[in-house]
């Protein structure tokens, strides 16, 4: 037997609904990618790729460079996202990168000095406004994670009432 990837968009019941989500996260991935070609979003990233293990790498494009390459990425995983919808195996190709791309990008959280204060009180945790930009995108991994899972053949992913 062969394994089928799936697509939201020819299932159904609520299946179908998340196909809701895939062009939400294609939308904000191309807004993302966008925003990635102005100078004000490249030195904006520049502390946390600078501060992290995964990506610092990528300093070695430069300023620019690296925000180039990065929304690169995401035009490239808003396409898969979008062919996704017609070829299953591309969603779940878009998804999964997706899924790493905002693993990456909450580990800044923990990664850049400064933004995440971490202390034995009543307030235990506080961050700044880079702590609260990144701290949304666990959503959007949360989201990319769903739209994985739903793209996965049947056989590797059982639901609870099977």
């Amino acid at each position: 037997m062969k394994a089928r990837f799936n697509v939201a968009e020819s299932g159904g019941g609520s299946y179908r609904l998340l196909a809701i989500l895939r062009w939400v996260m294609v939308v904000i991935f191309v807004s993302f990618g966008m925003q990635k070609f102005t100078l004000q979003s490249a030195q904006g990233i520049a502390q946390f790729i600078s501060n992290s293990p995964f990506v610092s790498w990528l300093s070695l494009f430069g300023l620019r460079g690296e925000a180039y390459f990065l929304g690169v990425v995401e035009f490239a995983i808003a396409a898969l996202l979008a062919a996704g919808a017609f070829i299953p195996i591309l969603s779940a190709v878009g998804s999964l990168m997706g899924v790493v791309t905002f693993a990456i990008t909450w580990s800044f959280f923990f990664t850049t000095p400064g933004v995440v204060i971490w202390s034995i009180s009543t307030d235990p945790m506080a961050w700044n406004l880079a702590g609260e930009f990144l701290f949304k995108d666990i959503v959007l991994f949360c989201v990319c994670l769903v739209l994985f899972l739903a793209s996965l053949p049947k056989s590797l992913v059982q639901s609870r009432t099977d």
